[in-house]
């Protein structure tokens, strides 16, 4: 059936689909490559969420349509958020795309792909919002490392926020069922993964919609059941729905780390309001004081978005007060991006690009500091780290994670010693630098 290359941009539930095209395509008959110039089909799986991964995208799309006009045979694929938002533009505006799938149909690739080769009539993804919850049963290929992956347990979003495009893109929140999320990380342990990232929209909605309704805390209960499964993460909690019960399962379950990502997206009042966010500063400021003193020794990971429409200096200097205050593990800062179809596009006061990038910088300036900080507490102490590449020759040195660092986004541990990647270890921190630590290995204990 030929050759398939992949080049997988944005989030990682948009790596999930991928993960899922590929499987669909293998199981199919077709060869997966890693180098794009021997592929005889090149699939670009785009984001399309804010201005900067949409240009992202679309120089990912023209990169691919040169390398199809060098080679002989070769389809070009276009598939993710941008295919489905903007599925007839592309088609009007790149004849060099042969096929786009969107976010609800790119399990039928295949099928498309055959069509295409009989010459038969493609059409567009369905106009406008779409999803495709996959099964545990659904051919997945991973394409990260080997021992950690990311699990996708539900689809869309029902919050209204005003920034944001995703539930125009993917719909209504749908979660899957609990057994089929057991079942699929059962076979990815059995498989080597030792690490699972939860991953949603609205992870803290998980359940809700089911009948019966089920909860992320029973979720979580059932997966620590899961012999070899050592870490369990979660991604993207949203604050108000952080209930009692699942807070007590992070605390009391081994296998869940003490992390939670929680964007919170600003901390002024009138801002949040706009947003469409949480109700005040202070509401925030209850709940994280109700996370840590339940869960203590949490490690909280959060965003915020600057130069939002009538973002002016004060709101800035109440969110740059709130960071200081809070004292946040990670932090990850976005400048506002205007994008048409949102209940904020059309909002005055809209703040300058320069003053954005300004704003940007400043607040990642403080939370330097708050982070070179934090990890200077930790020289001298032991923590468990994941390792991520084998014991090297000459100087260089091993590289993992600690419990309290998410895949991709948030530092390094560079270790001295010996260990095989994989591993978990035991090892001693001997020096701190901004957002990455180095540390000695003690012993492997998993």
């Amino acid at each position: 059936m030929g050759k398939v290359h992949l080049l997988n941009l944005g989030c990682p539930k948009n790596q999930v689909d991928g993960e899922l095209m590929l499987g669909a395509l293998a199981r199919a008959g077709f060869e997966i490559s890693l180098d794009p110039e021997q592929a005889e089909v090149l699939i670009v799986n785009t984001c399309g969420f804010v201005e900067a991964a949409k240009k992202e995208s679309l120089q990912a799309i023209l990169d691919a349509a040169r390398i199809k006009e060098k080679g002989r045979g070769q389809r070009l694929v276009v598939a993710g958020c941008l295919a489905q938002r903007y599925g007839q533009q592309l088609r009007a505006l790149m004849p060099e795309i042969d096929i786009l799938v969107g976010t609800g149909n790119f399990l039928d690739l295949p099928e498309l792909l055959r069509r295409a080769e009989q010459g038969l009539a493609l059409s567009n993804p369905y106009p406008g919002a779409a999803h495709l919850l996959a099964l545990s049963d659904t051919p997945r290929l991973l394409t990260g490392l080997p021992w950690s992956a990311y699990v996708k347990v539900s689809e869309g979003c029902n919050h209204q926020c005003a920034f944001c495009i995703i539930p125009k893109i993917r719909g209504r929140h749908q979660s899957r069922p609990l057994d089929d999320i057991v079942a699929e990380v059962r076979n990815l342990v059995e498989g080597g993964v030792r690490e699972v990232n939860l991953v949603a929209q609205d992870l803290t909605a998980y359940g809700r919609d089911l009948q019966p309704p089920t909860s992320l805390a029973a979720l979580l209960r059932a997966l620590a059941a899961i012999q070899g499964l050592r870490w369990i993460r979660l991604l993207y909690c949203y604050p108000n729905l952080l209930s009692e019960e699942l807070l007590d399962a992070i605390r009391e379950l081994r296998q869940v780390v003490k992390y939670i990502d929680m964007p919170l997206q600003h901390a002024d009042d009138r801002i949040l309001r706009a947003m469409r966010r949480e109700r005040s500063a202070s509401a925030l400021r209850s709940v994280l004081d109700r996370v840590r003193h339940k869960v203590p020794g949490l490690a909280l990971r959060t965003s915020f978005i600057v130069g939002f429409p009538g973002e002016d200096d004060e709101a800035f200097s109440h969110l740059m007060d709130f960071v200081r205050e809070q004292q946040f593990d990670r932090l990850g800062v976005f400048t506002y991006s205007r994008e048409e179809g949102t209940a904020a596009y059309h909002l005055p006061e809209q703040v300058p690009q320069r003053v954005k990038r300004e704003r940007r910088r400043a607040l990642m300036a403080v939370q330097a500091e708050v982070s070179l900080r934090k990890n200077r507490e930790l020289t001298g102490r032991e923590i468990e780290v994941l390792v991520e590449s084998d014991s090297p020759e000459g100087r260089a040195r091993m590289r993992g994670r600690s419990w309290a660092q998410a895949p991709e986004i948030d530092g390094s541990v560079l270790l001295s010693g010996r260990a095989a990647a994989g591993r978990f270890v035991r090892a001693r921190v001997e020096r701190a630098f901004t957002y990455d630590l180095h540390a000695r290995v003690l012993e492997t204990v998993a």
